[in-house]
């Protein structure tokens, strides 16, 4: 599958040329020969002799970028004088600030925000710890945990090199739902130090968000700290995924006229993420599922469970099917995957219910090439975003945080998800629907306070104490 070019690899190159020639039109051209586009260009300043001209182009990855580079200074008359990685720039110094929210113009303002007066403040918490939640930022903060051990399609990169991402996340809650959160790296990748480092820094925090800690031991933190704090942990890796894939879910199942409860979904993938699409696709109604792994299908007397792929087999596959993914894909309606690339080709779709749905969700390069799922199936999602169909995080977990928040939530439950899954699906009208459109956009306005809106009445209604997997 060809890989375009993307803003993710855009460079900025300034020249030097003759103003009098004719290299300006050749600009252009030498960017689109070798496959590059070209979205800016800007005359940085002019002689009477020499102009210089920034020329803002995206490329493929790095090498393209590489060649582009050679491209424009190969034309007569140019020479290439900096180059700047876009992307690079705009991490300089990381993303995200802190600021106050109070003015400390004068004395007497400085005596309220800090001492004397802030020891008033401060006794009236101590007789009443449950005021921290509204005198504090405690209100309206969530940390962004990870340990760096399974960072975006990077894997076990450690934790400095995790924090450009926990700063991107933190930077996604301030501008789509006004949280402020906090990126915390944790130079450790042991359990019980990870529980342990979070449950003494809880304090300051109305919600854990987990981040980008690998499976299996992402269940057992999330589950213990679930069981220790007094406010959400939300692990999104598996849950923000979930809450999406189940609210595309329910409007692909709408343009093919199709329930829940009676289609038949093949999944590939039981991890961290596989495994929290199934419970939620079951909570909301899903009865006949098979979960494959690179073994095959989960099934009930396969030697090499350990307990979460057990779970799984107890759980779903109600026929005993023991094959291999392609024989699993056979006669079923969905197919959702959260593994590895090209595991299905065209043929293995062609061998789907009529009206099939495929979510392809490896990335960057899906477990089937989407041009070709395109051919056979009704509707196609990836995590990509230069297709239509994105599944992306970013659509839930701002309002679902927000919800929790406004609501002094001290749990995140299924029951929860669900109403943000259904309320993410409702943004779409029916108007709207259709196979390209299953799922609206990250910036589509509204969005967040909808999801936070259906979270918070089902906090509010159950005292924010049901248990997480209810």
């Amino acid at each position: 599958m060809a890989t375009l070019p993307s803003v993710s690899y855009s460079i900025t190159v300034r020249l030097e040329l003759d103003a009098h020639g004719s290299a300006v039109s050749s600009l252009t051209n030498a960017v689109e020969h070798v496959g590059g586009i070209v979205t800016a260009l800007d005359v940085n300043s002019a002689g009477h002799q020499r102009l210089r001209i920034d020329v803002t182009c995206a490329a493929r990855d790095t090498d393209h970028a590489q060649a582009i580079v050679a491209a424009l200074g190969a034309i007569e008359g140019v020479s290439v004088h900096k180059v700047s990685d876009r992307t690079f720039l705009m991490h300089l110094g990381g993303k995200i600030e802190m600021k106050s929210k109070v003015p400390l113009r004068n004395r007497d303002e400085l005596s309220m925000a800090y001492t004397p007066g802030v020891a008033r403040v401060s006794s009236a918490i101590a007789a009443n710890r449950d005021d921290a939640r509204r005198l504090t930022i405690k209100r309206n903060s969530v940390a962004v945990v990870t340990d760096g051990s399974a960072v975006l399609g990077l894997g076990n990169i450690g934790p400095e090199a995790s924090m450009p991402v926990m700063e991107g996340k933190a930077a996604l809650f301030k501008r789509f739902a006004d949280i402020d959160a906090w990126p915390i790296a944790l130079d450790t990748q042991d359990v019980d130090e990870i529980v342990r480092t979070v449950q003494i820094i809880a304090p300051g925090f109305g919600g854990i968000n987990l981040e980008d800690i690998s499976a299996p031991r992402c269940f057992e933190v999330e589950a213990r700290l679930r069981e220790l704090l007094d406010i959400p942990v939300f692990h999104d890796d598996q849950h923000g995924t979930a809450i999406v894939v189940l609210a595309a879910l329910r409007n692909a199942l709408r343009v093919v006229g199709k329930e829940l409860g009676e289609v038949r979904v093949t999944m590939s993938g039981a991890g961290a993420a596989g495994t929290a699409i199934l419970k939620l696709l079951m909570h909301a109604g899903a009865k006949d599922v098979i979960v494959c792994d690179i073994h095959g299908a989960v099934h009930e007397g396969r030697d090499d469970l350990d307990p979460n792929l057990e779970w799984i087999a107890a759980n779903t596959n109600p026929t005993g099917y023991s094959g291999d993914l392609r024989g699993a894909v056979r006669g079923a309606d969905v197919f959702i995957g959260v593994s590895a690339p090209n595991v299905l080709d065209g043929a293995d779709i062609a061998e789907m219910n009529e009206g099939s749905i495929i979510f392809a969700l490896a990335n960057p390069d899906p477990e089937v090439d989407p041009e070709i799922a395109h051919l056979h199936a009704a509707v196609v999602a990836t995590g990509r975003s230069d297709y239509p169909n994105q599944i992306n995080n970013v659509l839930v977990f701002p309002g679902v945080f927000r919800g929790l928040l406004d609501a002094q939530s001290h749990k995140v439950t299924s029951d929860m998800m669900v109403a943000a899954a259904d309320a993410l699906a409702s943004v779409v009208t029916d108007d709207e629907l259709g196979p390209h459109y299953i799922i609206p956009s990250v910036f589509h306005q509204g969005l967040s306070q909808r999801v936070a809106a259906a979270v918070r009445d089902v906090a509010l209604r159950d005292g924010g104490t049901g248990t997480p997997e209810d």
